[in-house]
């Protein structure tokens, strides 16, 4: 049956096919929906593990008990799964393990640009790397087939493009797979004795697998003339497709690590020029530039950001016909917290008071921007609290009275916990606030062990947020609510004036959340508002000021406003969109002339 699929819904289908009984994954973008896709085949258990550590080493145990078994990640959740996966290439698999990783070329939501074919080369695992839908599916049924033919790990490489694209798949049926569990001390238990005796097996399986990319269909040759020839692989093969057409032959690779030799010296061979078009980093080119062969690339193409069609038609002379173009002076849309988010009272209250403020990967990072523009640090998931410690630790009281840690609860239980840990143990007046919205909200309200649902929304074990910061040795713990900015207030000035290591928990659940049952929208008092903007000190995108003609008044005038009227600010007044206000009443709490009323009371 063909069926019109998302990629990452294709491979989720990919994986239900090959008969995967096993998934662990953490949630981030753009690798989310794999595993969003894979819950809801009933013959796949599912799980959101606290992190991707745990997540590739639960799908190891469930593959050597016999079982396939998949983790997905996107490209910096490696960096954490990666101590895993570089001992897993030793020890080798029972029944198949397969990861994916997600790429975000062009840090659509990322806090950095990394390619993550280096992981493969530097772990010597086998890497597929899918240009579409189809071969999403098709590739991740491939990857059990080598991981249980060459006893190995296998790594399969999205991109946000194909993972969020949608392209015409044909679906099969299951095949159900399962091995016995043998005791193997001496695959499985990697001591040095033992894992020098499997380093030679891991040498000897990538000469195995070299030869297996000269062969496998995946990496195919398109050929049409001998003027240019053109390696590459993913999102970059349908680039080179549309600019190109038959204009160009094509070296096709869906297999990049590790890459072929002779495939590419043959087809090398048959050309006049050499181009490798992939993104980032130059792996495939400094490949073919190993074998000694002449080629472009990099002198031709950009080593950031996503390529294009049209990028990649203007690298090479070219236009393509009826090409779009980014419209012209388009008004920027920059990304803010959304009406009512739990977090911007908080951060109101750390910039009322001047805080530093280190923060960590959420969608609470956007505390870094203007009006707010209070978070200092952004750098993994967890360094805010690693940060925090080590910056006390080097500028004592100075720093201690006004420097805090913020940190998801998410994002806590990924890897916060050992750094509040550090702070316990090592004893630095640390203060930590961990913004407990009872989700992972960045990624799309996934749940996590502090929340007490499981990845099916049904009761889970829950963690204690105050008791587990209580038993790690934080004696200071007190939870506060964000809408109420002077309980905010007394609790940040009362802990930084503590001389000893505390942790406040901000709690209010996502306002996004279906479960969360708002209150009615605010309006503003025309007769009331002096147009003094301390309401727009909170940056709320359902407030805005607008020119006093418009005649707003009470609640029924402001609905018959249009909220794209323009925006005047001689003599404006505040406007709430009653589209957007959950009636937080954040705002009210700072307009000194309590000029925002409930439209209950309208």
């Amino acid at each position: 049956m063909k069926e019109l699929m998302l990629g990452n819904k294709a491979l989720a289908r990919g994986l239900w096919e090959a008969g995967v009984k096993f998934v662990s994954s953490y949630p981030g973008t753009p690798s989310t929906e794999i595993t969003e896709e894979a819950v809801k085949f009933d013959d796949i258990y599912c799980e959101w593990a606290p992190n991707e550590k745990v997540a590739m080493e639960s799908a190891f145990g469930a593959s050597l008990a016999g079982r396939r078994a998949f983790c997905g990640q996107k490209h910096v959740g490696l960096n954490v799964a990666a101590d895993p996966l570089f001992t897993l290439s030793y020890t080798g698999v029972n029944a198949g393990l397969v990861a994916v990783v997600a790429d975000d070329a062009g840090m659509h939501s990322s806090q950095n640009e990394q390619d993550s074919r280096h992981y493969a080369i530097a772990a010597k695992v086998p890497m597929l790397e899918p240009s579409d839908s189809a071969e999403a599916l098709n590739f991740a049924k491939l990857a059990y087939e080598i991981s249980e033919t060459y006893d190995t790990p296998v790594l399969i490489k999205m991109c946000t493009r194909v993972a969020h694209s949608q392209s015409v798949v044909e679906t099969g049926e299951r095949v159900e797979v399962s091995k016995a569990y043998e005791k193997n001390i001496a695959k499985y238990v990697m001591m040095p004795g033992n894992a020098k005796r499997r380093h030679p097996i891991v040498e000897e399986r990538t000469k195995k697998l070299i030869e297996f990319a000269e062969t496998t269909p995946i990496n195919r040759v398109e050929f049409f003339t001998d003027e240019l020839g053109i390696i590459t692989s993913s999102t970059c093969y349908q680039y080179v497709k549309e600019v190109f057409g038959e204009g160009a032959s094509v070296l096709k690779l869906g297999m990049i690590n590790p890459l072929p030799v002779e495939l590419i010296k043959n087809f090398a061979a048959k050309v006049k020029r050499l181009v490798v078009v992939e993104e980032l980093d130059p792996i495939i080119e400094n490949h073919v530039k190993s074998l000694g062969l002449k080629v472009e690339g990099s002198n031709l193409l950009p080593r950031i950001d996503e390529f294009s069609q049209n990028l990649i038609a203007e690298a090479f002379g070219k236009t393509i016909p009826n090409s779009t173009f980014p419209i012209p002076n388009c008004p920027p849309r920059p990304p803010v917290m959304c009406a009512g988010c739990p977090h911007r009272g908080l951060f109101y209250s750390l910039k009322k008071r001047k805080c530093t403020v280190l923060g960590d990967i959420g969608c609470y990072t956007l505390g870094a921007v203007p009006p707010l523009s209070t978070i200092e640090l952004t750098l993994c998931m967890g360094a805010s609290i690693g940060a925090t410690h080590g910056f006390n630790k080097m500028l004592g009281k100075e720093s201690e009275s006004k420097t805090v840690a913020v940190i998801g609860d998410s994002t806590f239980m990924h890897s916060g916990m050992t750094g509040l840990a550090n702070v316990a143990y090592n004893q630095s007046n640390s203060t930590v606030i961990i913004l407990d919205n009872s989700i992972t909200g960045m990624t799309g309200h996934q749940q996590n062990p502090s929340t007490g649902f499981n990845i099916k929304g049904d009761p889970a074990g829950k963690i204690d947020l105050e008791a587990l910061c209580r038993s790690m040795g934080i004696k200071r713990v007190r939870v506060v609510d964000p809408y109420n900015l002077k309980e905010c207030d007394a609790a940040i000035k009362e802990e930084l004036a503590a001389q000893e290591p505390s942790v406040i928990i901000s709690r209010r659940p996502c306002a996004l959340l279906k479960t969360v049952k708002h209150k009615p929208p605010l309006y503003v008092d025309k007769d009331k508002c002096i147009g003094c903007k301390s309401c727009m000190k909170i940056g709320c995108p359902a407030i805005s000021m607008r020119n006093e003609e418009l005649g707003i008044r009470n609640y029924n005038d402001a609905k018959a406003i249009p909220h794209s009227s323009f925006l005047i600010p001689n003599s404006a007044k505040a406007v709430v969109d009653q589209t957007q206000c959950v009636g937080c009443g954040v705002c009210s709490q700072l307009c000194p002339k309590k000029a925002f009323a409930s439209t209950k009371e309208a």
